[in-house]
C-alpha cells in the first residue's frame, strides 16, 4: 500500500464501464495521473489525503468522443470561412471548443480532419497545458479523391482550383494514397481519415457515391499499419462503405445506407460504427432554413440527416460494434451529450450508450489499457453527473465534476 497522500473519490453510484455492472458506495483512489485501487465502500482518509465527496453523483470514466473536428462549427456563414479566416483563427477558435468539450466531460477525443494541422497544434498546446481540453488523438488533414468529400478545392472558382496531391490529402493512385499516409505522419497525426464517399456538406453533387478504389483504400491501411496508424473513413453509401470495410479500416462514420450485408461484413471484420446520429439531426434541421447551404448541399441535408438514427437503431439489433461520436464541429460543440439522448431514443439501453462512449472508445483507439474504464492503473480520468443518468439520460447533459489524468478541471 502506498504511503503517500491520495485523493479519494467517494462514489454514490459508480459505473467501472468494464461491464453492465453499477456498483454503490465506493472509493476511488488516486496518486497523481492514475487510478491506484476501487474500494467497497467510504475509506476514511488519511491526514494528508483529499476527499472528494460524489455520493449524491453517478460517478463514471472520462467520456470519449470518436469523431470531432475542433477547427469549425458550422453556421450560415461557414462556407466563406476559408477567404476571411487565417490559420491563426481557426486554432485560437478551436481552442475554446476544446476547453467547451472537457467541461462537458469529454477527456478524449478523436479529431477526424481538419485544415492546416490545426488539431496537431491544439493536442501538443494541451499536452503542454497551455490550453484547457481533452485528450486528442488527430487525424489531421482527411484523405480524398479529387472532387471527394475532403478535396479542399471543391466549390471555388475554377482559377483557384489547381490540382490538389497527397501533401494537400488528395489521393488518386496508390502511390498516391500512401504518400498521403506518410506526409500524416511527417505532419503528427495519430490516425487516418479517409472519406470513402461522397459527404453532405462538400460543395459537391453526389452524398453517397463510392470515391476510392478498394486497392487504394487497401495502400492506405497497409502503410497505416507501418506506422501504428488506425484507419477511419466516412461512409454514407453502401459500396464505397463495404470496400472500406473489406480493406480493413477500422471504424465506420455515419453509415446511413448500411443495410443486413453491410452489417454483416462489419461484425465479420470486427469493424466500429460511429453512427454521428446527432450531426444527421442537425444538418436535417438546418436544411430547412434558407441560405443556410449552398444549394447544392441543401438536399443531401435533407436526405441524409434524418437517416442516420434509424441506421443506428438497425445496427445496435444487428450486434455491430458501435462507440460514440457525435461529428461536433457540424453541431454545436458542447452538445456532445445530446447523442446519448438520440442513442436511447432509437433502443439502446443507457448503459451501453456510456459504455459506448467509455469502453468501446478505448477499444477503438486501441488504448483500453489506459482509457474508458474506471481501474487500477488507467489514467484518472472521471467525470460525474448529478442523480442516475441510466433513470434520465438528459443528466449526461449535466457533468459537474471532470478530472483528467488526476487534475480536476471542474467541480
Amino acid at each position: 500500500m502506498s504511503t503517500q497522500a491520495a485523493t479519494l473519490i467517494h462514489a454514490g453510484q459508480l459505473i467501472t464501464a468494464e461491464n453492465n455492472q453499477v456498483l454503490t458506495n465506493q472509493t476511488i483512489v488516486i496518486e497523481q495521473d492514475k487510478i491506484l485501487a476501487i474500494e467497497s465502500g467510504f475509506r476514511t482518509p488519511a491526514a494528508d489525503d483529499t476527499v472528494i465527496d460524489l455520493r449524491q453523483h453517478t460517478v463514471m470514466p472520462g467520456l470519449i468522443d470518436l469523431h470531432t473536428h475542433f477547427y469549425t462549427q458550422l453556421s450560415q456563414g461557414s462556407y466563406s470561412d476559408a477567404f476571411r479566416m487565417n490559420e491563426a483563427d481557426y486554432a485560437l477558435r478551436g481552442a475554446t471548443f476544446a476547453t467547451k468539450t472537457l467541461m462537458s466531460g469529454f477527456t478524449t477525443v478523436r479529431e477526424l480532419g481538419d485544415n492546416h494541422q490545426i488539431s496537431v497544434a491544439l493536442k501538443k498546446a494541451i499536452a503542454s497545458g497551455y490550453v484547457q481540453g481533452p485528450r486528442i488523438y488527430a487525424a489531421g488533414k482527411s484523405l480524398a479523391t479529387t472532387g471527394g468529400h475532403a478535396d479542399p478545392t471543391n466549390g471555388v472558382s475554377y482559377s483557384r482550383m489547381g490540382d490538389p496531391g497527397p501533401v494537400e490529402g488528395v489521393v488518386n493512385s496508390v502511390e498516391e494514397a500512401r504518400k498521403a499516409v506518410r506526409q500524416r505522419y511527417k505532419e503528427g497525426s495519430d490516425l487516418i481519415k479517409i472519406t470513402a464517399t461522397g459527404g453532405v456538406l462538400s460543395v459537391a453533387a453526389s452524398g453517397m457515391n463510392a470515391q476510392f478504389t478498394e486497392e487504394e483504400i487497401v495502400a492506405v491501411v497497409q502503410t497505416a499499419q507501418d506506422y501504428g496508424f488506425k484507419v477511419a473513413a466516412h461512409a454514407h453509401g453502401k459500396e464505397g462503405m463495404e470496400r472500406a470495410i473489406r480493406a480493413g479500416v477500422h471504424s465506420i462514420e455515419h453509415g446511413t445506407y448500411m443495410d443486413d450485408e453491410t452489417m454483416a461484413l462489419m461484425k465479420q471484420h470486427g469493424t466500429y460504427y460511429v453512427p454521428t446520429i446527432s450531426a444527421g439531426k442537425f444538418v436535417a434541421e438546418m436544411a430547412v432554413m434558407p441560405g443556410f447551404f449552398p444549394e447544392l448541399v441543401r438536399p443531401k441535408a435533407q436526405e441524409i440527416g434524418p437517416l442516420i438514427q434509424d441506421t443506428f437503431a438497425r445496427a445496435y439489433k444487428a450486434g455491430v460494434n458501435i462507440g460514440f461520436g457525435t461529428d461536433a464541429g457540424v453541431g454545436p460543440h458542447g452538445d456532445n451529450w445530446k447523442e446519448f439522448v438520440y442513442m436511447t431514443e432509437a433502443g439502446m439501453p443507457a448503459i451501453e450508450a456510456i459504455r459506448s462512449a467509455t469502453y468501446h472508445g478505448a477499444q477503438l483507439l486501441g488504448l483500453s489499457d489506459q482509457l474508458g474504464t474506471i481501474r487500477t492503473g488507467n489514467y484518472a480520468d472521471i467525470v460525474a453527473v448529478p442523480g442516475n443518468p441510466l433513470e434520465n439520460i438528459e443528466l449526461m447533459g449535466q457533468v459537474n465534476f471532470v478530472m483528467k489524468a488526476g487534475k480536476i478541471y471542474k467541480q
